[in-house]
């Protein structure tokens, strides 16, 4: 049985009189945006990352500056804290060599090495620079919409309160 009520002239077939589309509209195709030629290649992998984790019309022209810096904030981020290993790592293996040391109650050449204090300044500094950068690497996750509580949906989370809101009815 036909649909209630009269038929509009865009609905009807052409031998009626109705209008039939010339033809079908066209589909535009959404590039996901390249790397800048400015990252460096490390850089340019995590742009590519984050580019291709997302649905490609997600970021607009105005954001990739944003999302430049942060692919730049990504890489120091990483580097401060290899740096921070290595020192961590250094400090380690003095206190293990003094250790020995004290074991076999010998002296070595590189007792006065053994004797140095631990650069506390430069260890806090490079500390500084990784809160730095993670605040800056969060900030920037959130203005692009890439982070964690910026995709979160509460009323698709599994274990909600169950109640409802007064709006809600």
């Amino acid at each position: 049985m036909g649909e209630r009520g009269r038929q509009s002239k865009k609905t009807q077939p052409a031998e009626k009189g109705g209008s039939v589309p010339a033809e079908a509209p066209t589909i535009e195709r959404i590039e996901r945006p390249p790397p800048p030629d400015v990252l460096t290649d490390e850089q340019a992998e995590i742009w590519r990352q984050v580019v291709n984790r997302l649905p490609a019309d997600w970021f607009k022209a105005e954001t990739l500056p944003l999302l430049e810096a942060y692919c730049r904030h990504a890489v120091q981020s990483r580097r401060v804290a290899a740096l921070i290993e290595q020192m961590e790592l250094a400090e380690s293996e003095r206190i293990a060599r003094k250790s020995k040391k004290k074991t076999r109650k010998a002296k070595s050449e590189d007792a006065e090495d053994d004797d140095a204090p631990f650069p506390f300044k430069d260890y806090d500094r490079l500390l500084k620079m990784q809160a730095r950068e993670s605040g800056t690497l969060a900030s920037l996750s959130v203005k692009l919409r890439i982070s964690q509580s910026t995709t979160y949906d509460k009323s698709k989370a599994k274990g909600g309160s169950g109640k409802k809101t007064p709006w809600e009815g």
